[in-house]
């Protein structure tokens, strides 16, 4: 996997790009100018990051992943995680029939769902899984693979299936690992 330099990484045109941020050059990234990622953050290969994106620090976002910020935006906070082929999506078209779909018709003719998504602080998000437009999954919130997330998770909690629903409660023990790693690490 080879990533963009750092000087390569600062030249592309992000609106913001931290300090050690590794970007695949096998990743397709649009609206280089909406998206903001912070120090310590990495994207693989294979992804596709476009419309208005905010990625915090120590974000990871696997091959094979969609973030699809449109107008209104996705947020990722520090320390969340996306594995492989997970979908983001912060809007969509009316699937009823009641309107035209996708991207080559007019507005005037569709009927989109454009809602904001935000991703908490020490999420994870397991393989194949999908968010959908509005939702906010909640600080330290686990998403099991080929999870359906259509609705608001509460924090802490251990979701899977489809649609999501809350298994357990997630365990906290890696909030001391955080407070260690920033002690050590100065971030």
């Amino acid at each position: 996997m080879a990533y963009y330099s750092s000087e390569e990484l600062q030249c592309l045109g992000f609106k913001k790009v931290g300090s050690n941020v590794k970007v695949s050059d096998k990743a397709s990234l649009y609206n280089l100018n909406d998206i903001e990622i912070g120090d310590n953050s990495r994207i693989d290969d294979f992804c596709v990051i476009s419309g208005k994106i905010k990625i915090g620090k120590n974000v990871h976002i696997a091959p094979f992943c969609l973030v699809a910020g449109g107008e209104l935006g996705i947020t990722l906070e520090d320390f969340s995680g996306l594995a492989y082929g997970v979908k983001v999506f912060s809007q969509s078209d009316d699937y009823s029939g009641g309107t035209l779909t996708n991207p080559t018709v007019p507005a005037e003719y569709k009927k989109e769902k454009k809602s904001a998504v935000y991703i908490g602080k020490h999420v994870i998000i397991g393989a194949g899984s999908m968010v959908f437009p509005g939702v906010k999954v909640a600080d330290g919130c686990s998403v099991g693979a080929m999870t359906v997330v259509n609705k608001d998770t509460a924090e802490w909690g251990i979701y899977l299936g489809n649609p999501a629903r809350r298994i357990k409660e997630r365990k906290k023990d890696l909030l001391e690992l955080e407070l260690q790693y920033i002690n050590t690490h100065q971030v």
